[in-house]
């Protein structure tokens, strides 16, 4: 697909799984849909490139709770990023499709892991992430 990478922290990998149209603010959604929707869900999507990065990514942009690199919710998105990080092994800088994304989501988030690998986020409690991870494990 064309265009520069998408920038993501590691916890927006399984937010952009689960995105269903909802968000903090309308910027917001509208930014996320656009990347969501426009690039990753689109025709093609699968070979969208995304860099991985350790502080306010392209998702963040018109986010209300962004304070520069950083968000008034810091210490709650750095658990979240460390866990996603470690679960799904990604690094500073590292680059990979959202297809070769989406597999190792698969190969390493199993259905029923997100009430422990995303606690503290607020989105969870609402189970759309959990519901598109069984998706994606039934090959949906």
């Amino acid at each position: 697909m064309s265009g520069q990478p998408v920038r993501y922290r590691p916890h927006h990998f399984l937010c952009s799984l689960g995105f269903e149209g909802k968000g903090y603010s309308e910027a917001f959604t509208a930014n996320m849909t656009a990347i969501v929707m426009g690039r990753l869900r689109a025709a093609g999507g699968e070979a969208t490139v995304i860099e991985v990065t350790g502080a306010a990514d392209d998702i963040c942009a018109p986010c209300p709770k962004r304070r520069g690199n950083l968000c008034t919710s810091q210490d709650k998105i750095k658990v979240l990023d460390r866990a996603h990080a470690a679960a799904l092994d990604l690094t500073p800088r590292e680059r990979l499709t959202w297809g070769e994304a989406r597999a190792r989501i698969r190969a390493k988030v199993p259905p029923g892991s997100l009430r422990t690998l995303c606690a503290g986020c607020e989105w969870e409690p609402y189970g759309m992430c959990e519901a598109a991870l069984s998706r994606l494990h039934e090959g949906k």
